[in-house]
């Protein structure tokens, strides 16, 4: 039976990205140390793979990608405020669940962070500790520091 998604991996300086799409939209887009399906390209899983591409090099600051995030209310509203950290910065659990609304949401907010689908494309890899320690990353923290310093050299930013 033929799967209803697409896959493609992309061979990103950090490792192997899975790329899974649908006819209209990412589902999934994760670290993977290795090729691990069968690839089933499409149009849109190269569309994703070229703004990877121009993102690794430094041309490509936000994602044009239409996205399936599949998950509860609560962590759809934290996904949608990290789209809005900009590029090359950081923002603190604390500060997320501020804008979120409730201070007290902090773990809720990690939580939320941890399940994110679409690494780099939602940049949770953008959200550190208070004290500006790398904490938490579903993706290991060499590959958070290794995206937050790749940004930073873009942008003139100083993160650490």
């Amino acid at each position: 039976m033929e799967s209803p998604y697409a896959i493609q991996y992309f061979q990103s300086p950090i490792d192997w990205l899975e790329i899974v799409c649908n006819d209209n939209a990412l589902i999934a887009l994760n670290f993977r140390a290795k090729k691990e399906l069968p690839e089933s390209p499409s149009e849109l899983t190269g569309k994703v793979a070229e703004q990877l591409a121009a993102y690794f090099k430094g041309e490509l600051q936000t994602f044009s990608i239409p996205l399936v995030t599949a998950g509860t209310e609560f962590q759809q509203k934290v996904w949608n405020h990290l789209l809005d950290i900009p590029y090359g910065q950081t923002m603190s659990y604390a500060a997320l669940a501020r804008i979120y609304g409730d201070i007290n949401a902090i773990r809720a907010v990690a939580n939320a962070n941890g399940k994110n689908q679409h690494a780099i494309i939602i940049p949770c890899h953008r959200v550190i500790g208070s004290d500006g320690s790398l904490t938490g990353y579903a993706g290991g923290l060499e590959r958070k520091r290794w995206l937050l310093v790749h940004e930073a050299q873009f942008t003139g930013q100083t993160l650490f």
